[in-house]
């Protein structure tokens, strides 16, 4: 069975937030690679008024298999009440860097 490949949206708050979830998501092997892209301003509906923010975007490389994990752990470390948690597939992609993701993501951690 082919592996299946998600690259996840999710916005922060500007600041370290983005840094320190892109650093868990790694360490924890739920993501083997999360860009981040500062400066972002994002116009959004929120409690019945139209809100502008700043926010940093995070770019999340992850298996298919991993994302609830990854999903639950976003929830529980992110600080909005309701955050911005978007996947979608990858459909194609570099085959070894594929194969990267995956060596990162299934690397037994606990030795």
């Amino acid at each position: 069975m082919e592996k299946e490949y998600l690259l996840v949206f999710c916005t922060c708050p500007e600041g370290e937030v983005a840094t320190e979830l892109a650093n868990r998501l790694v360490v924890e092997r739920l993501a083997a690679c999360v860009n981040i892209l500062p400066g972002l301003t994002s116009v959004y509906s929120w409690e019945g008024t139209i809100e502008t923010g700043r926010e940093t975007l995070l770019l999340i490389k992850t298996e298919k298999a991993a994302y609830p994990f990854l999903e639950a752990r976003l929830r529980e470390c992110h600080p909005y009440e309701l955050p911005e948690i978007v996947a979608v597939r990858i459909e194609r992609g570099l085959p070894e860097y594929l194969q990267w993701i995956s060596q990162w993501l299934t690397h037994d951690s606990q030795t």
